[in-house]
């Protein structure tokens, strides 16, 4: 099973795809999508939808799992990524990658074991578990591999949202 984990943003956009197989994983890319705060919003959407759907393209994922929001304190930031998450999940839908869910709490079980940790620990345990040469940079990369890595775990329980085609 191919999976491309994301970890939505509007300016960094982490995405890392893993093959897992029997227990096993494989890495065959990772990397972040970016824009530049001086580019209009709706340029900014744009452009995840288009790197986005090349990676799609690219990778051929057959399942996509995606960081549900956190929200903070701001609220403006939280409609931004908002915006830039539904872009995400619009464009797995269209190219017909199912679609999961999941709360950084869920990933932090399913990758650290704990819920609460905290990112050095799960940049080292996805670096760890994925055996790479170095932890993964930005850290939204690294959230991104940790989505995938908890969705190969617990894809096929209830933990995991699907929006039913």
């Amino acid at each position: 099973m191919i999976i491309l984990g994301i970890d939505p943003g509007l300016a960094i956009v982490g995405w890392g795809v893993v093959e897992h197989s029997k227990g096993r994983f494989r890495t065959l890319a990772y990397g972040s999508i970016q824009t530049p705060a001086g580019m209009a919003t709706p340029e900014r959407l744009l452009a995840i939808h288009r790197d986005l759907k090349d990676i799609i393209n690219k990778y051929h994922p057959q399942q996509m799992a995606v960081e549900e929001l956190f929200w903070n304190t701001n609220q403006t930031t939280g409609i931004m990524v908002s915006e830039a998450r539904g872009v995400i999940l619009m464009t797995g839908e269209e190219l017909g990658v199912e679609i999961f869910e999941y709360t950084p709490l869920q990933v932090k079980q399913a990758v650290v074991g704990y819920g609460r940790a905290e990112k050095k620990q799960v940049i080292s345990m996805v670096t760890r578990i994925l055996e790479l040469p170095a932890p993964p940079k930005p850290d939204d990369t690294a959230d991104a591999l940790a989505i995938a890595i908890c969705h190969a775990h617990s894809g096929g329980s209830r933990l995991a949202s699907y929006y039913n085609k």
